[in-house]
């Protein structure tokens, strides 16, 4: 058995039809942290060539709630209105809330933010780097699907750097441009000055 098996259980795969468009969707679960991912898929994964890819961290607020204080619900929103125009790509849904450290954590972040911090300040305060999140599994169930070759669309540096050092190829970073709200600016300006986002 390889070391990937030992890492990720592959469930079941099921037709998903979205207002986007129709995917296959499958979870992968971890085996030592028992974490259950989701992927959507268009497109057959065995073909060669480059897939447009979204690597999304889980966000309750945003993703289900449409909350206005980050952009998360509008990135993942906007990378499956492109996979559906480009006809093949991957989301790759992983379940780490709050840049990896928690709801309950993220929202006690939102607390001290609501206080003056901002969301670097707000972890850092908690005890937890500003961004805790892996993408060591994102690659490898890129690879557990025999997918090498990514477009990914991120404004995140951090996240093209871990994917490659797990040997994944980026040909190339498509920008998700997100307009800004009131309540989200001085977030957007962290991520730019702080994070290194593009």
């Amino acid at each position: 058995m390889s070391s990937l098996n030992l890492i990720l259980i592959q469930g079941e795969t099921v037709k998903l039809p979205t207002k986007y468009g129709n995917f296959e969707l499958t979870v992968f679960k971890e085996t030592t942290s028992k974490l259950e991912h989701i992927v959507l898929l268009k497109g057959n994964s065995k073909t060669e060539g480059t897939w447009l890819t979204r690597v999304h961290s889980a966000c309750a607020t945003g993703d289900l709630f449409g909350s206005l204080r980050c952009d998360c619900g509008e990135q993942l929103e906007k990378s499956l209105q492109l996979i559906e125009e480009n006809g093949k790509g991957i989301v790759i849904y992983l379940m780490q809330e709050g840049r990896g450290i928690g709801l309950l954590n993220k929202v006690k972040a939102y607390k001290l933010q609501e206080n003056g911090m901002d969301t670097v300040e707000a972890n850092l305060h908690l005890g937890f780097k500003p961004d805790e999140r892996s993408y060591d599994i994102a690659a490898s169930i890129l690879k557990s699907l025999h997918i090498s070759e990514i477009n990914l669309l991120t404004n995140n540096p951090d996240k093209i750097e871990k994917l490659e050092e797990n040997g994944i190829q980026i040909k190339e970073r498509i920008p998700l441009k997100i307009t800004p709200n009131v309540h989200n600016i001085k977030y957007f300006k962290t991520k730019v000055l702080k994070m290194g986002h593009l």
